[in-house]
Order: structure tokens, then sequence, then C-alpha cells
């Protein structure tokens, strides 16, 4: 997957993060960052617990999705603590 698939896959992870963790997207860029970022982590935590949920922009989307999901969780937690 070239640098437009990744940044498809990265928009559209994070949209589908944003609308299962707080019922929305974040826009254009809120989207694409969340979702690399999140790519990034899906593959690392699922990587680290031995799975795997296809190959292909299928698999790349679900797996960007739950990292997403993961790292809004995170920021959520930080930013209520303050």
């Amino acid at each position: 997957m070239g640098i437009l698939g990744s940044i498809i896959v990265g928009i559209v992870a994070g949209y589908l993060g944003g609308l299962i963790f707080k019922g929305r997207g974040m826009g254009l860029i809120g989207n694409l960052v969340v979702g690399i970022l999140g790519g990034m982590m899906g593959y690392w935590v699922l990587g680290k617990l031995g799975i795997n949920l296809g190959e292909g922009w299928i698999g790349a989307i679900l797996t960007g999705a739950i990292g997403a999901i993961i790292i809004l969780t995170i920021y959520y937690l930080l930013l209520k603590k303050k």
C-alpha cells in the first residue's frame, strides 16, 4: 500500500475510531492523525497479542480503528485528570 493508500486507510480508521468512541468523527485532519497513529498502535498491540485481522484494506482499517480507540481512550483519560 502506497502513501495515498495509507492516507485513505488512516482517514477511514480514524473516522471509525472516533465514531465508535465518541459518536462522531473529528474532522479530516483529526481523523487522519488519529487513524495513522491508531494504525501503528493497533499493529503493535495486536501483534503482541498474536492477533492478525487479515491483510489488505479491510484488515488495515479494522486494525487502525482498534488502535484509534485505544489512543482516544488514553487521550480522554489523561485529559479528564487535568
